[in-house]
């Protein structure tokens, strides 16, 4: 099958409702393609997903209506790869036009000819006259509620923040030193052809995903993690024979990470709300070869419940998700502005009840993977001025991260960093 017509059958399960990375991630399981096919393949569905409200508008603007969603979709695509990709146009134009004609007749593929030629004659004009505009909510296809969040939190940046999170993310690995070295890793990478793009501790990023049919990966050598996420849980600074709790841990990632700095010595109470994710983490964290932790359904706004006080505390609270945009570009059209309040409230309520079961001279991370005040800085503020008794701790960061440390102390990965998820680190230590 052509595989622009394969782009637009798993675009169309995705209008049905489907998450993008499960409807893609199943496809390429069941379907072994070549390399090229599959890098294809992925750019064109995650490319018109991230793009989707300037597709419509340059479609929109010179169509009055499509009958067909099989139609628009290919639009979509050949109109991504005329925008974003190193495609040769008339190349662009001509399948197009064939897949049109080979589907609903020649009439159509006449139709799509001419739509795509006016298009790429007046691109340029058409992106200048957007910015020229300040129609960068089109340009980058966001909602224009939440191009007001990127201009109340980047100002003169804003169009800086919209293009990182419109770049194709690398895939990442990290080593599971339970299991695992960096050396036997990085030989394994020599032996595949696969490249490094950047390295911090034990994540690597890479520029293959092949990795993930591996014996290496399905034994538990190594696992799938940003390392964004992976400093939250680092920065905790947990030791062997301790006792902490991973407040909101499906699917796991950051509590195993815990277990490997603990040595497999001491408890991780790993919460999470809902009962199937607890399953997850049972399951990834036995096939990471990791013994202490203890999966337990509870609301982490209800720690006290415990019945006993903790070590250290990891709060990875749930959040509006801006920060990981790449990866997971539809979280983009599902939102509004109430959930941030809604989302900040909640955050609020779980970082109080942890402070209340934290040992007197222990410490908790409280992480998002977003980037708006309400969610970071303000909750933390907040939380300081109501609790006197907590103090911030300064976090490391490797020298290659990019990012910024705010007023409080929290350390903010944003739009500089290239290749990394945003996300919002604070560590915060208990006094008497």
């Amino acid at each position: 099958m052509n595989i622009k017509l394969r782009g637009i059958e798993l675009l169309r399960e995705y209008r049905n409702g489907k998450y993008s990375n499960l409807i893609l991630g199943d496809y390429l399981k069941k379907n072994k393609l070549p390399l090229g096919e599959k890098k294809f393949l992925t750019e064109i569905f995650y490319g018109v997903i991230r793009n989707e409200i300037f597709l419509d508008y340059v479609i929109n603007k010179r169509v009055n209506s499509i009958k067909k969603d099989w139609i628009r979709e290919l639009f979509r695509i050949s109109i991504y790869q005329l925008t974003f990709m190193d495609s040769d146009d008339a190349g662009v134009v001509w399948e197009a036009s064939e897949l049109g004609k080979k589907k609903y007749g020649v009439p159509v593929g006449k139709f799509i000819n001419g739509v795509l030629r006016t298009f790429i004659r007046e691109k340029e004009n058409e992106i200048k006259k957007l910015k020229e505009e300040e129609k960068l909510d089109i340009l980058y296809s966001c909602p224009p509620w939440f191009y007001s969040v990127v201009k109340k939190n980047y100002g003169e940046n804003s169009e800086k923040f919209l293009k990182s999170i419109k770049k194709v993310p690398y895939m990442s690995f990290r080593i599971n030193k339970l299991k695992y070295t960096e050396d036997e890793f990085e030989a394994l990478l020599i032996r595949e052809n696969i490249n490094i793009i950047k390295k911090i501790d034990t994540i690597y990023y890479v520029d293959s995903a092949i990795l993930l049919s591996s014996p290496e990966f399905i034994e538990g050598k190594i696992t799938v993690q940003d390392a964004a996420s992976y400093l939250s849980a680092k920065n905790l600074g947990v030791l062997p024979g301790e006792t902490v709790i991973d407040t909101c841990s499906a699917p796991g990632g950051k509590s195993a990470v815990l277990a490997e700095f603990m040595e497999n010595k001491g408890e991780v109470l790993a919460f999470d709300i809902h009962t199937h994710k607890i399953k997850l983490i049972e399951e990834n964290c036995k096939k990471l070869g990791v013994e202490i932790v203890k999966a337990v359904k509870m609301d982490a706004r209800k720690l006290v419940h415990q019945g006993k006080k903790f070590d250290k505390i990891l709060i990875d609270a749930p959040c509006s998700g801006y920060g990981v945009l790449r990866k997971k570009p539809e979280v983009l059209y599902n939102k509004n502005q109430e959930n941030i309040d809604e989302l900040s409230a909640l955050q609020y309520e779980i970082l109080k009840s942890a402070a209340e079961v934290l040992k007197i001279g222990g410490d908790m991370v409280y992480s998002t993977c977003t980037i708006t005040k309400e969610e970071n800085i303000d909750n933390v503020s907040k939380f300081l001025k109501e609790h006197p008794n907590f103090e911030v701790i300064k976090v490391e960061i490797p020298t290659n991260v990019c990012g910024t440390y705010d007023e409080v102390g929290g350390f903010q990965i944003d739009y500089t960093e290239e290749i990394l998820d945003s996300f919002y680190i604070i560590k915060l230590h208990k006094n008497a």
